[in-house]
């Protein structure tokens, strides 16, 4: 689709120095997506802020306590792939 869009010269000049007039299209493309990528990924941070409490996950309050947390899951885990001896 085309459209219409105004920038100041010394951008437009900028962007022609980096890219080439040629390329101006795909370059402000580009930098259109990635600043809507930007745009989202903020929105769902803001969306979803607070949606953990300390309440909730008393294993996460220190590092200390997150490192322990971790290292249960890991012991569960292996422990869930040794052989059984039944078989």
């Amino acid at each position: 689709m085309r459209t219409h869009v105004i920038l100041p010269e010394a951008m437009v000049k900028q962007i022609d120095d980096l890219v080439g007039p040629r390329k101006r299209s795909r370059f402000v493309e580009e930098a259109i997506r990635e600043r809507l990528r930007k745009e989202k990924l903020l929105a769902a941070i803001k969306k979803t802020a607070g949606i953990f409490s300390a309440e909730d996950h008393p294993y996460w309050a220190t590092p200390e306590k997150a490192s322990k947390w971790v290292r249960k899951l890991r012991e569960e885990s292996n422990r869930n792939l040794e052989p059984s001896s039944n078989g």
